[in-house]
């Protein structure tokens, strides 16, 4: 009976996306003006000189998706309000209604499909499992986005349940959203906000939100030449978000450039009555928001970390080697101090993901957050974990099970709570963290970590700690790679000065060509 109903809404959503994508781009007025690598700033300012309207960008963008999507798959669903939305954002634009001024006023934001939304659209985790549940709210980051006028324009695929069914299939595969692909490579994006990271990357929407437990936006937003902010674990709420650990888990936007992900963060961050972090998180919001630290010449001053062994260590690859000298090179001269051959306490035992504890504690954590969320959804074909071992087990084919295991579902099934292992697996967690990176960034005085790609993702995640990932380079294939600055708890403001800086140093990202 799952199954029925979960293939009966799938069609259903196909027929939707297809009838939204085949809607003539002649509807409206020729666009005279450039759509593609633009940013909110560009994007406002063409709205204000009536050279755009937000269903034209709706259009544009709904157009893309159908033109790229059948490859790419970053997207599992458009919304069928999208247009409407768009049209009541140029009405209150145009007759000048309050709000109609902020700065994601009538922008269309793709959200990765763990984030729910009480609309027409699915909130699944890229499951067929949760096909055709229903949430009893908007996330609490949705209701801010609407709040500030955005515009839903769908959900990005992910790896499935956030990468977290099992440890051995691909980052970037769910069974409702396919087999993602790098638009720089058609090859691995990385995951698990793996959709979200792809469509702003080939210019299918210019803003959308990702979810990092470890490395899931630090990674795809360097694997896809984007920008990713992995915000301080509770600056954004987590409430209504498909989740493996409230410990870990955090919402962060995706974007093109620093100071759009910048604006979004300052439209999703703040306190939420669903999400009790976000009351001690929101002491760390700096007064007058975060767009006031986007400054040319944040470098300067700025005390940046180095640790060479394990993370800098290309072995052969000359060209990451020579480029990563040169990233040094320029923030030294945009005023950097660079604090270099430091040492991580216990790098090792943190890189390892079972003797460190964090596998321990994710499993446990994982089991007890999802029943929780599934008991709280209006309706839905599954309640607990449990019964979504079942389903899989009920529908190999649809959810691909003889290929791609279950082995994390069966784990943290099998976990009992919170016991005396989980308890010594946290503590030394915060041990290996208090011991590691905390004590780094204090008696050196630093103001970040400077590390490439996704290679400190464990080091932020166990702590909770932010990080910023800016586009870095390409390799001699093609593939983007990224450089991640992170701090402690809080440390966001700083984290947006050396970002810009190096960014607005730099100028990286070019957009994708499409070719293996």
């Amino acid at each position: 009976m799952a199954a029925s109903s979960a293939l009966s809404f799938s069609i259903f959503s196909s027929l939707i996306l297809i009838l939204l994508l085949t809607i003539p781009s002649g509807s409206c007025h020729q666009i005279n003006f450039s759509i593609k690598e633009v940013t909110i700033h560009d994007l406002q300012l063409a709205f204000k000189q009536n050279k755009l309207t937000s269903r034209q960008l709706v259009e544009f963008y709904l157009k893309e998706i159908r033109r790229l999507n059948p490859i790419l798959k970053g997207v599992i669903e458009v919304n069928p309000d999208a247009l409407c939305q768009a049209d009541k954002a140029d009405y209150e634009r145009k007759a000048k209604v309050p709000g109609s001024q902020s700065r994601l006023h009538g922008i269309p934001i793709l959200l990765k499909d763990n984030i729910a939304t009480k609309d027409k659209l699915n909130t699944t985790a890229g499951s067929f499992a949760l096909l055709g549940s229903v949430v009893p709210r908007d996330a609490g980051v949705v209701s801010k986005l609407r709040k500030a006028g955005a515009i839903i324009l769908g959900k990005a695929s992910l790896g499935e349940w956030s990468h977290f069914r099992t440890a051995r299939g691909p980052l970037a595969w769910s069974a409702r959203g396919g087999q993602g692909k790098n638009p720089y490579t058609l090859g691995e994006p990385c995951g698990s906000s793996s959709g979200s990271s792809i469509s702003v990357a080939a210019n299918m929407v210019a803003v959308s939100l990702g979810t990092e437990t470890d490395g899931s936006i630090i990674c795809p937003a360097g694997f896809n030449s984007v920008v990713g902010i992995k915000p301080t674990v509770g600056l954004t709420s987590r409430a209504g978000v498909i989740p493996i650990s409230p410990r870990q888990d955090t919402v962060g936007p995706i974007c093109r450039t620093v100071s759009d992900a910048v604006h979004v963060l300052d439209a999703i961050a703040g306190i939420d009555n669903n999400d009790n972090a976000t009351f001690k998180a929101s002491s760390y919001i700096p007064s007058g928001g975060y767009g006031q630290f986007l400054k040319v010449d944040g470098l300067r001053g700025k005390r940046l970390g180095i640790v060479r062994n394990p993370f800098f260590d290309f072995g052969n690859n000359t060209y990451l080697n020579q480029t990563f000298e040169l990233h040094f090179d320029t923030l030294r001269q945009r005023g950097a101090i660079l604090v270099d051959h430091l040492e991580i306490a216990n790098i090792e035992m943190i890189f390892d993901y079972k003797a460190s504890g964090e596998e321990t504690a994710l499993l446990a954590e994982f089991k007890i957050s999802l029943n929780a969320y599934l008991r709280e959804l209006v309706s839905s074909p599954v309640r607990t974990m449990a019964d979504v071992i079942a389903f899989n087990n009920k529908n190999p084919e649809l959810e691909m099970i003889n290929e791609i295991d279950q082995d994390h579902f069966l784990s943290a099934e099998a976990t009992k709570g919170i016991g005396k292992v989980e308890k010594a697996a946290l503590s030394n967690l915060a041990r290996l963290s208090k011991d590691g990176f905390e004590k780094l960034m204090t008696n050196n005085k630093l103001d970040a970590l400077v590390t490439p790609s996704y290679y400190a993702s464990s080091v932020l995640a166990i702590g909770g700690f932010p990080g910023v990932s800016v586009p870095a380079g390409y390799d001699t294939t093609g593939e983007p790679f990224g450089i991640c600055f992170g701090g402690l708890k809080g440390s966001e403001p700083k984290l947006i000065e050396i970002a810009y800086g190096f960014e607005q140093a730099k100028k990286i990202r070019r957009p994708p060509l499409f070719m293996p």
